[in-house]
């Protein structure tokens, strides 16, 4: 039975009204108790367990990627040196390494310099990957208990949601930062409470320091609500009194029982802005150690991503994202296509009306910028997991309840397979769509010769290693704490004991250092060989 409790301005009378209302109408099943506990709320807990067990698991078993090997040392030189500046030329935004600082640091506490590890590190983006999720569930008030479930399990076992979960870059924060203005926006418009503005600002300022293309997301959202209004205009006017009614419904099962202090719009609006500014402020200043040209270059980043838009390595047809998401993603793709349908059919949710102009404006956006990598695909999916939940939960309505469950079913048997399949198994397989240029595993044992010669040659992490390759990331990761490992890209003089080359270096290396030094290994890093030289003296 629903509880009903009385509030100033409520006589006996109808207080006893609600209460007969109430208790007429059957507790819905997700309402129902277990243990003390709703069914919501164990259903919640599982789908949230399980989506920490499959980004948690195993989760430093993955040999780093290109990027994540970068984003690693600007942390570990943050952890060390405590020193940072964001660098407009080529590298995200801040939140990412200030994140890791603190897992890290956390870490640290009891495990000394063992705190700075790959598991810590990419404990932030497993941990934002479970956010996607748990704020996917707070939208059941917009997508239905059923398809609030529904799009947190798509999330849940999303191949690319778990796949970048576990990968140290910057895109599932920007997801969980984007979803983040939606909920705070909409708890807002439910409540009328400061705190959900000014943590939707809040969340803005986090979604612009982790990465450039917030850019991309606020400009569809400015041009999807003009769509919204007028679609919803047009098609939408006689779902008005419904939404009246469902409102209506609600208030009288749990009516308000608390006021809350009004704030005038002025002070709402300079509070959020100044906490916007502060967030903005101190992490691209790197809390003012670099100020005010951090801020400065959060600004003028925009000319050098102009730029890096056109770069012909990443180039790809218009339909690329389309053609990743079919072949990775294609649970979604269609059920939020469907959803869509239903969203603009039906016009009776401002809200979903408004996501489904959002999805079809950020595949437009990002299919039309020439610079395409698949970390991008996720901002394109979390609209199509709203869009797929809202259509499950529809459908739930009309059909079946069980024929409902049977199709969300099938879809999460398919990318739950594809998955598990991706971050465990085929990891660094480039025929998936999601490995892009990944590091082969073979490099893990690159490092661990490395170790090895430095454990037997007695000078430990003193050893004195000379890098010729031209490409050697994640190296200097795996090699954090190795001082006299030096990086060059090219030949040059060295006495150091260990030297890794190329394979198209080998003449040359051959001719200037054969009599002195031996090849002990070679090891692929994304399509190269890596020669590793041990000078003659040492033994392996």
């Amino acid at each position: 039975m629903a509880q009903v409790s009385a509030k100033p301005g409520i006589t006996k009378a109808e207080l006893r009204e609600r209460k007969e209302e109430a208790a007429a109408e059957p507790v819905p099943f997700a309402q129902r108790r277990f243990f003390g506990l709703t069914i919501w709320t164990w259903a919640c807990a599982a789908l949230l367990l399980a989506a920490s067990a499959i980004r948690l698991y195993d989760l430093s078993a993955k040999v780093m990627h290109h990027d994540e090997g970068v984003n690693g040392v600007f942390t570990a030189t943050l952890f060390h040196q405590g020193g940072y500046k964001y660098n407009p030329e080529n590298f995200h935004g801040p939140s990412l390494y200030y994140a890791a600082l603190l897992t890290t640091s956390v870490a640290s506490f009891f495990h000394g310099r063992e705190g700075l590890s790959l598991f810590t590190i990419r404990l932030v983006p497993a941990l934002f990957g479970i956010g996607v999720v748990w704020l996917l569930l707070c939208l059941r008030r917009y997508l239905g208990t059923f398809g609030a479930l529904a799009a947190a399990t798509l999330a849940a076992l999303s191949p690319g949601m778990v796949f970048f979960s576990r990968y140290f870059i910057h895109e599932i924060m920007f997801v969980f930062f984007t979803l983040g203005i939606i909920v705070a926006w909409l708890k807002y418009r439910e409540t009328a409470r400061p705190r959900y503005f000014i943590l939707a600002a809040a969340s803005a300022a986090l979604l612009g320091t982790t990465k450039e293309t917030w850019i991309i997301t606020v400009a569809v959202w400015m041009l999807a609500v003009p769509c919204m209004l007028a679609f919803y205009t047009l098609f939408g006017s006689y779902a008005d009194e419904a939404d009246k009614k469902k409102s209506k419904k609600a208030k009288l099962a749990q009516p308000e029982t608390s006021a809350f202090p009004a704030w005038s719009n002025q002070r709402l609006y300079a509070t959020a802005a100044g906490v916007f500014a502060g967030i903005w402020v101190v992490l691209y200043s790197s809390f003012f150690m670099n100020f005010p040209q951090g801020v400065l270059d959060s600004v003028l980043t925009f000319k050098t991503w102009f730029a890096t838009s056109q770069h012909h390595d990443h180039m790809h047809p218009w339909s690329t994202y389309l053609t990743w998401m079919w072949k990775e993603e294609a649970a979604i793709l269609i059920l939020g296509a469907l959803g869509t349908l239903v969203a603009l059919a039906k016009s009776t949710s401002r809200f979903m009306v408004f996501t489904s102009f959002w999805a079809i404006g950020i595949l437009a956006a990002y299919s039309l910028v020439p610079y395409k990598t698949p970390w991008l695909d996720l901002s394109i999916l979390l609209p199509l997991i709203i869009l797929a939940g809202y259509g499950l939960g529809q459908a739930a309505q009309g059909w079946p309840r069980l024929a409902a469950g049977g199709l969300l079913l099938a879809a999460c048997a398919v990318s739950g397979y594809q998955a598990v399949d991706l971050a465990f198994v085929g990891y660094d397989n480039d025929t998936h769509p999601y490995v892009y240029a990944h590091t082969n595993r073979d490099f893990l044992v690159l490092v661990d010769d490395v170790e090895s010669i430095a454990a037997h040659s007695g000078d430990g992490k003193q050893l004195g290693i000379t890098i010729m390759a031209p490409e050697h990331w994640p190296l200097p990761w795996y090699l954090r704490d190795y001082p006299k490992a030096g990086y060059w890209g090219k030949v040059v003089d060295t006495q150091e004991p260990v030297i890794i080359a190329y394979d198209s270096q080998l003449d040359e290396v051959n001719r200037r250092f054969g009599e002195r030094y031996r090849i002990i290994g070679s090891h692929y890093l994304r399509g190269n060989k890596l020669i590793l030289y041990l000078r003659k003296d040492l033994q392996p």
